[in-house]
């Protein structure tokens, strides 16, 4: 992915070695970030919401030396998501309204309460937030065998602004009254619709990305497709359970996942948003 050069957006938070940050450890962390995030639990349900620390976050002394290349890529990438929806939104008659992004390492404080590495990358709609442990790049290579291309590491950030353009959109409300209203068997179906449409989104930022800024490379959209495919709760759930149970899924097959990606990415077509929330379950 040709990136280096990029504007780099201001809305990037860095909070990495926080001087007197606490310390997370434990041997089963990366397992849970594998499994917290792309099986499908929702941040809502793994950040501590009892705890009696305030949802906002005192920004603290950065130690030094802490390696700036992982900023740079995700504030470019940032960047480019900040550009093509501000375009789209504005074809669509409405305003774009720019998310943050808070870079952290071991645990962060967050609108939705508190979260560690084990997360993963997240979007909280209750701050409108996106935060990511880059770590967490280096830790998908090796544990999901994921590339470490630079483009589906772009993906993931897009992925994520998915959700907060679902949010702007209205679509996140609609997720919101089916977790309140819904069996949990008959939510996971929404929430199965809601990430294959952040994967959409993810296509669709891709296609005019590319368009606007030519940052895709020989190689780029196979080695997304490669992860979004490894990352399907049907490939997941076989490979740390050892069986398939579809009533669990959250976020879709690897077939469905690329399938959707593929299609924002080919298309572009915003008005197909609508059409994965309402077209019959199976046929996703």
């Amino acid at each position: 992915m040709k990136w280096e050069g990029g504007e780099e957006s201001g809305n990037v938070e860095d909070r990495r070695g926080a001087i007197g940050a606490p310390h997370v450890i434990g041997g089963g962390t990366i397992l849970l970030l594998i499994v917290g995030y792309f099986l499908g639990i929702d941040p809502s349900y793994i950040l501590n919401r009892t705890s009696d620390a305030p949802s906002q976050t005192r920004v603290t002394q950065t130690a030094p030396g802490v390696e700036d290349r992982p900023r740079k890529f995700i504030a470019t990438v940032l960047g480019y998501t900040e550009k093509v929806w501000d375009e789209q939104f504005r074809k669509m008659g409405k305003s774009y309204q720019k998310p943050k992004l808070v870079m952290f390492e071991q645990q962060v404080q967050t609108g939705c309460g508190d979260a560690n590495s084990a997360v993963g990358p997240f979007y909280c709609p209750e701050d409108q937030i996106v935060y990511i442990d880059p770590n967490f790049f280096e830790e998908l290579s090796q544990k999901l065998g994921g590339s470490k291309a630079d483009f589906s590491q772009a993906y993931v950030i897009a992925h994520e602004i998915g959700h907060h353009v679902q949010t702007l959109l209205g679509y996140g409300a609609i997720i919101d009254e089916k977790r309140r209203t819904l069996s949990k068997t008959e939510f996971n179906r929404w929430s199965v619709r809601a990430e294959l449409q952040a994967d959409y989104l993810a296509g669709v930022w891709a296609h005019y990305g590319q368009e606007d800024f030519h940052f895709i490379e020989n190689g780029d959209v196979e080695e997304a497709i490669k992860s979004a495919n490894a990352i399907g709760d049907d490939k997941l759930q076989k490979r740390f359970t050892g069986r398939v149970s579809p009533q669990n899924y959250t976020h879709g097959t690897a077939a469905q996942r690329v399938r959707w990606y593929s299609e924002g990415l080919k298309t572009g077509d915003m008005s197909k948003l609508k059409a994965i929330f309402e077209m019959p379950y199976e046929q996703l």
